[in-house]
């Protein structure tokens, strides 16, 4: 219950912060946890402990899941609603660090391995697990130099549990505990105040079967690891095994660093980006394809709609060649609503609520509101946003319904505000149960259930059902042109006219547009990166949009000209059949770059790309229907039709 008081509360707190982001004093106001910290020498530094990860399972453990050194109490950090869904666990630790103090072979603990602590390290190293440890908002990273060019060392998040390897001379396989630390902690000195600010946590990890004399007692001084006698640990020459009956020592050193990065820099490391040439080359190409439609769409606007146009307009005053070709034969059956049009106002609402967070969701970040020094954030602002803009996914789907000639608006409210929820939360609830079945903290405990359906029927279903009742009082859309009551023929189609090719060929030139920023994203969510290149984000998604409108408008005017009026489907799913690709492409990325080999792990990868692959499509085919309606809505009020 605890921990669901404390998730409604972030939620609360969060739901304040994007209010005070919005009123006149935002510039004074600091986002949590991202605050300046000014410490003295000898200041106690607060380290603390963080989830153990794996790209190989992606299913997080707690640190001390593991027979690690514990403190005499644990205490748990509140974490906010998207760092218990990221699986962080974020926990003190007996490390004691104090500023500028350097400290050489401290020993943690020691202990004696059994069978049940063996097999639990050496199943992590087996994995390949990482231990993540944070100190003053700075995650701990282990850096590792380049080998073909200069420059500053390439991160790798956190440090390996340990690793296999064989003795020389013997084709054994062993595991290894890396059991003695190297910290460095970097610091900014103020030349002014003399107080310093921390830019930089960095370690070495060693393995090492640490040695002393006599019996082992609190202050037992290590052979191994002494610094009165000038031995400290530099090498894992003497590694400590993983095995039953094994005594391991936990130890650390901690250095400190004057450096020059300022500590409004000091994230710049982390988020170095080698790859902007490629950034640079993905949105070159996207602007290739928007180029290449745009001039399609000035050509069919400019050119042909306005001859065609002027045409029509002209055979008015000649009774003979009243004869109607092309598009305009169609004028009488071209708004005639579809078959489902309850469900495509559902889809085309739940369109307009996606495409509303992602685009304010992408400012934000833009602005820095959602730097990684905010963990969390991100997903935490997506959920609150998709939230509060219930109210425009209402709005849209009651307008478009009322279009259709509807009544029944509160089902069309009811329907948009669960279809999509429902769907993605059964999913989730299936991954979470195989999550809690492998005993993982990834799994989300019931607190944080419980905020999520607060925000869903809390939050979300009240401001749709608003949105649908202001929409659906405004007076309906007139059509530019009146339909018939009996439905015109449609004549055979071109094979290239076929509505499931047309559809799937629509869906390349979006998916073209933001593949290769897709694959940065993956590598980032399960390759445990970070993506911070937001502006190179929102470039890729204005281009998506443009393209998606743009396809869309060119293949519905092929269609008209087909005279083939049923557009209303056919423009949601030209653009939205790029989640398909989208889906397609998480799939080969799954084979041919992760590593993973768990059916749970396997299982939680499709599960959630399944989900990403589901918004992507309502997202995309809102922007195509709302595209192809403006662009039929446009042509058929140009010309005269008696």
């Amino acid at each position: 219950m605890e921990r669901a008081l404390n998730s409604i509360r972030a939620l609360l707190i969060t739901t304040l912060i994007c209010i005070l982001l919005f009123s006149d004093d935002a510039r004074s106001f600091y986002l949590p946890g991202v605050a300046p910290e000014d410490f003295e020498k000898g200041d106690a530094l607060s380290v603390k402990v963080n989830k153990l990860t794996s790209i190989k399972t992606q299913l997080p453990y707690s640190y001390y899941s593991i027979p690690y050194c514990r403190p005499n109490t644990i205490i748990d950090s509140r974490e906010n609603l998207g760092e218990v869904l990221r699986g962080d666990r974020i926990e003190n630790s007996p490390y004691v660090f104090r500023m500028r103090e350097p400290q050489l072979c401290n020993v943690l603990c020691q202990a004696e391995l059994d069978p049940k602590t063996a097999k639990a390290f050496q199943e992590k190293i087996e994995d390949e697990y990482r231990v993540n440890m944070i100190l003053d908002n700075l995650p701990l990273v282990v850096p590792i130099p380049r080998l073909e060019q200069e420059g500053p060392p390439i991160y790798q998040l956190g440090f390996h549990i340990g690793l296999k390897g064989q003795y020389a001379g013997s084709k054994e396989e062993k595991y290894f505990l890396h059991n003695h630390l190297n910290f460095v902690v970097k610091y900014h000195k103020d030349p002014q105040t003399y107080t310093s600010r921390i830019v930089g946590f960095e370690v070495t990890p060693f393995s090492v079967k640490h040695e002393y004399e006599g019996k082992w007692t609190g202050n037992t001084r290590l052979t191994t690891c002494d610094p009165h006698a000038q031995h400290i640990v530099t090498s894992s020459s003497s590694p400590q095994e993983v095995e039953d009956k094994q005594e391991v020592i936990f130890t650390y050193d901690v250095t400190f660093q004057e450096s020059d990065v300022k500590w409004a820099s000091r994230w710049d490391t982390y988020l170095l980006m080698a790859d902007d040439q490629i950034h640079w080359f993905s949105i070159v190409n996207s602007l290739m394809i928007v180029l290449f439609l745009s001039g399609m769409v000035a050509m069919i606007m400019l050119r042909t709609l306005y001859r065609d146009i002027s045409r029509y307009n002209e055979l008015e005053t000649h009774e003979e060649a009243q004869e109607e070709t092309g598009w305009k034969l169609v004028h009488a059956d071209v708004f005639r609503s579809p078959s489902n049009s309850d469900l495509l106002c559902v889809y085309v609402g739940t369109g307009v609520q996606f495409l509303g967070m992602v685009v304010v969701t992408m400012i934000f970040a833009v602005l820095g509101f959602l730097s990684p020094s905010n963990r969390g954030g991100l997903m935490t602002a997506m959920l609150l946003l998709w939230a509060f803009m219930g109210i425009f996914a209402g709005y849209a789907a009651a307008r478009l319904y009322k279009l259709f000639k509807g009544t029944e608006w509160k089902r069309i409210a009811m329907n948009t505000a669960v279809l999509f929820p429902a769907t993605a939360f059964a999913l989730f609830f299936v991954l979470n149960a195989l999550i809690w079945g492998e005993k993982s903290s990834g799994a989300v405990p019931f607190g944080t259930m419980f905020a999520l359906v607060f925000l869903w029927f809390g939050i979300s279903v009240p401001l749709v059902f608003l949105g649908s009742h202001i929409g659906f009082k405004k007076a309906a859309m007139e059509d530019p042109v009146k339909t018939n009551k009996i439905p015109r023929q449609i004549p055979e189609q071109a094979w290239y006219m076929n509505p499931i090719f047309s559809i799937l060929i629509g869906g390349i030139l979006p998916f073209g547009a933001v593949f290769i920023e897709l694959f940065f994203i993956l590598t980032s969510i399960w390759l445990n990166q970070f993506y911070y290149i937001f502006g190179f984000l929102l470039i890729v998604l204005v281009i998506l949009v443009v393209t998606c409108a743009e396809i869309t408008v060119v293949l519905c005017y092929f269609q008209l000209c087909s005279e083939d009026y049923l557009w209303w489907w056919r423009s949601y799913l030209t653009s939205g059949s790029s989640a398909m690709y989208l889906f397609l492409y998480a799939v080969f990325y799954f084979f041919t770059k992760l590593e993973i080999t768990k059916p749970v792990s396997g299982a939680l990868y499709f599960g959630y790309m399944l989900i990403a692959s589901y918004a992507f499509f309502v997202v995309t085919g809102a922007i195509g229907f709302y595209a192809c309606f403006w662009f039929t809505r446009l042509i058929y009020s140009s010309v005269k039709i008696d």
